[in-house]
């Protein structure tokens, strides 16, 4: 871990691109990683490079630092729960990269922290923010990663009332995409919780008509 930690602070994009493929085998077998979290502040360290990568302007080390924080998720579980704040942001601007690789992979990402780090209702109450992200298309992503979400764990694990709001406000939107999402994803809510819905929306002042 020590060598990782240095390793992942390099700058040069193929020196990068090893690293991150040495890391994905380290952390693809415990009996070579035993040392992973015997530094806490190592760990931190290393998670918030990995971000960074994220965050590159470079398509590919942005999906290998979406894989190798995939990885981590693998292996912490409940344990990378602290991270989830560090990540969510940089996985909310990736659901607006261009590339539709990486908006499929920031996506998985959150939906793979959903599974494994915490319950949905707690990244969500992060993610919600992405409702007012400036890139119309990571305002689309959320809508649309609330799709996801309530196909794979139905209304049960989510606050809906606190969510709903954001796609009335969505309805709105400057971009016909996001409109688009944001009807797709009430549509979802409807399916899962039926006319309480409906009478909520009439509440907030949506047409009936709409």
């Amino acid at each position: 871990m020590d060598y990782f930690c240095e390793q992942v602070q390099q700058k040069d994009v193929g020196r990068r691109m090893q690293v991150g493929q040495e890391l994905l085998e380290y952390l693809s077998d415990p009996a070579r990683s035993p040392d992973l979290e015997q530094d806490q502040q190592r760990l931190d360290k290393v998670i918030d490079e990995l971000t960074a990568w994220v965050n590159s302007s470079n398509f590919k080390v942005a999906l290998l630092g979406l894989d190798v924080l995939g990885a981590f998720v693998d292996r912490l579980a409940g344990r990378f729960k602290p991270y989830i704040g560090t990540v969510l942001l940089p996985l909310i601007d990736r659901m607006g990269d261009a590339k539709d690789q990486v908006r499929e992979q920031a996506q998985n990402l959150i939906l793979k922290l959903m599974s494994e780090a915490a319950p949905p209702m707690y990244i969500w109450e992060r993610l919600a923010v992405g409702f007012k992200h400036k890139n119309y298309r990571s305002r689309e992503g959320v809508c649309l990663c609330l799709v996801a979400t309530l196909n794979i764990y139905g209304a049960q694990p989510l606050i809906l009332s606190k969510l709903v709001p954001h796609l009335c406000v969505a309805f709105g939107d400057s971009n016909s995409q996001v409109r688009d999402a944001a009807i797709l994803a009430i549509v979802e809510v409807y399916r899962h919780v039926g006319e309480k819905v409906r009478i909520d929306l009439t509440k907030r002042g949506i047409p009936p008509g709409r």
